[in-house]
This record gives structure tokens, sequence and C-alpha cells, in this order.
């Protein structure tokens, strides 16, 4: 199971009904740009099929995947933090069905619901710790690569 299914599982069911009364399905044809870094985030999505690469700019010209993420993936979490700007890039790497949430939305439901807001919270820190986890894991391995002079 994956960390963004938790999220969604993670809510008793009334709580989770009342979120997902708030997903909207959408659908997003393979290599279309879902948001740039820098810009307003105002949403998130749980990725119900297909592959999106989160991406970082190094210049005007370039970028690197830092990340790859799939069904049952959570897409978004700038949403939650000032000052709700992306971090990253994200494009979908093949057709991606998900599920789309209105950050506002949902945060109103969290203040009329502040059970539901702290499982929400603490499902995104678990998500992102796991990623930072990865993260952290792959940066040794490259790391190591380099110290022993290995062009990954």
């Amino acid at each position: 199971m994956t960390h963004a299914i938790k999220l969604l599982t993670a809510l008793p069911p009334p709580q989770r009904q009342c979120l997902m009364a708030l997903a909207r399905e959408v659908y997003f044809p393979e290599d279309t740009r879902i948001f740039e870094a820098g810009g307003t985030a105002d949403r998130f999505w749980v990725i119900r099929s297909g592959a999106v690469s989160l991406d970082q700019r190094i210049n005007h010209l370039h970028s690197t995947t830092v990340a790859g993420l799939g069904a049952g993936d959570l897409l978004g979490w700038s949403w939650l933090f000032p000052p709700h700007r992306w971090d990253f890039g994200a494009v979908a790497f093949s057709q991606v069905r998900a599920y789309e949430f209105d950050a506002a939305a949902v945060l109103e439901l969290c203040e009329e619901d502040p059970r539901l807001g702290l499982t929400l919270v603490r499902g995104v820190a678990e998500i992102l710790a796991h990623r930072l986890e990865m993260t952290r894991g792959q940066l040794m391995e490259q790391y190591a690569l380099h110290r022993r002079g290995v062009v990954p």
C-alpha cells in the first residue's frame, strides 16, 4: 500500500466521505506540465493511474527529475504550507488519472472538522518524511558512486 492510499484510508469513513466529496476526477495526457516550481499551490492530487515526474529546474534550458510518482501517490503538498508555492515542477510521464482537490475547500473542511485536519496533516507529514528518507538514501548512493569514481 502506498503512502497516499494511507492518507485516504487513515480517515474514518465519514471523514473520508467528506473529503472525497470535494474530489474531482481529472485526466492529464502524457507530457502535460501539471505545475511549475514557484507557481501558486492551490490544489493537490491523489494519482489513480499513470506516472508523474517531479522535476527541478537547473537553468532555463535544463531540469532534472527528482522523483517519480505513481498510482496511489500524493501529488502536491505545498498547498498546506505558506507561502503556498510549488517547490518542484510536475509533468505527466504517461497518461494520468487522478483525484484533484481544491486546497481552499480542503482547508475549510479541516477548520470545520479539526480531527480530519489533524489526520490529514499527519498523513502528509508521514509522506514527506518517507520521501525525505528516500531522497537521503539516493543522495548517499550518489555520493558513494562519486567517491568511487563511478559516473551514473
